[in-house]
């Protein structure tokens, strides 16, 4: 089942009961000129299985300890936003496998040469699926881009990620003038800022599901962020939100309006192909982790990812 994603952008007051989200809002339960009836419709439930992300994007936004406890138990992730609506923090369940301990040593324990092998076939994975989102967008084949695709060494030591990054960003945008790719850069910089933030989200979200630590990645390594992993296995996914993206700014929609942030969560039932069937970006993450697990495991020496 996919899990749902919530979204608040004003105030509300969110709690627990008999396991579901109670959401009141109390601009509706407050305004004079409504009808008692309509008052009372103000107050909603959603099954707390159901939820797969949360994101908390007002300041007047009050959430009890029961219902932040439920939501983790139940392997939510919950975001926060600031005063300019980007997503600003991370919260996961510290555990979301019963058989921890075992995953997290599995991890520990891998191989420097793994671990060059998975960024490997990460790299070339996300500079394929680059090469595919510009045929879609700009209905061109990119030759150069599969070329390097399939040079991609272990550990990826020419660092043809970047190499294929700067003709991917110049080419998808060529007619915004010298634009690049900056996190405070111009638009649709800002879009993607915040469609990437929410794929993160579900990327350590189903990292944790599979019992596997988001902190410890296989290339990333600085020791300020709390989520290299996740930042390592999201890069193939990030073309798909470079898709959606594309598809904003080609309407001019420049600004994170209500109407694109809608556009944005739908990011984890975006549809993708992986292992030659197709599925919501959500499972299809699952299923990456999964595979991920398995490598370090022993069992496999390949991680799944999507295709477009």
């Amino acid at each position: 089942m996919i899990k749902k994603t919530l979204y608040f952008g004003n105030p509300a007051y969110l709690s627990l009961r008999n396991a579901q989200l109670v959401i009141k809002l109390p601009e509706v339960e407050k305004c004079p000129s409504l009808p008692e009836a309509m008052k009372r419709q103000s107050e909603i439930t959603k099954p707390i299985e159901d939820i797969g992300v949360v994101i908390l994007d007002n300041k007047q936004i009050t959430i009890t300890s029961g219902a932040i406890e439920a939501l983790l138990e139940n392997n939510c992730a919950l975001i926060t936003c600031d005063s300019k609506s980007m997503p600003v923090g991370l919260m996961l369940p510290l555990y979301g496998n019963t058989t921890q301990n075992e995953r997290f040593r599995k991890q520990l324990d891998a191989s420097l040469p793994l671990k060059k092998q998975l960024w490997q076939q990460t790299i070339q994975a996300k500079i394929n699926n680059q090469a595919s989102s510009l045929s879609i967008c700009i209905n061109e084949d990119i030759k150069c881009m599969r070329i390097w695709a399939n040079d991609v060494r272990s550990g990826d030591p020419d660092n043809l990620e970047a190499r294929a990054a700067a003709f991917y960003w110049k080419t998808l945008f060529h007619d915004i003038e010298n634009f690049t790719r900056d996190r405070d850069g111009i638009p649709p910089n800002n879009l993607l800022n915040y469609g990437y933030a929410i794929l993160r989200a579900v990327i350590a979200r189903s990292l944790v599901t599979s019992g596997l630590l988001p902190t410890l990645g296989i290339h990333h390594h600085n020791r300020y962020n709390a989520y290299c992993l996740a930042d390592d296995i999201m890069e193939p996914y990030r073309p798909f939100i470079d898709r959606l993206v594309y598809q904003l700014y080609s309407e001019n929609k420049m600004e994170l309006t209500k109407e694109v942030k809608a556009s944005l969560l739908s990011i984890p039932t975006i549809d993708v192909r992986i292992s030659g069937k197709r599925s919501p970006l959500m499972i299809a993450a699952s299923q990456t982790t999964a595979s991920l697990y398995k490598c370090f495991s022993g069992e496999s020496r390949k991680i799944i990812y999507p295709e477009f």
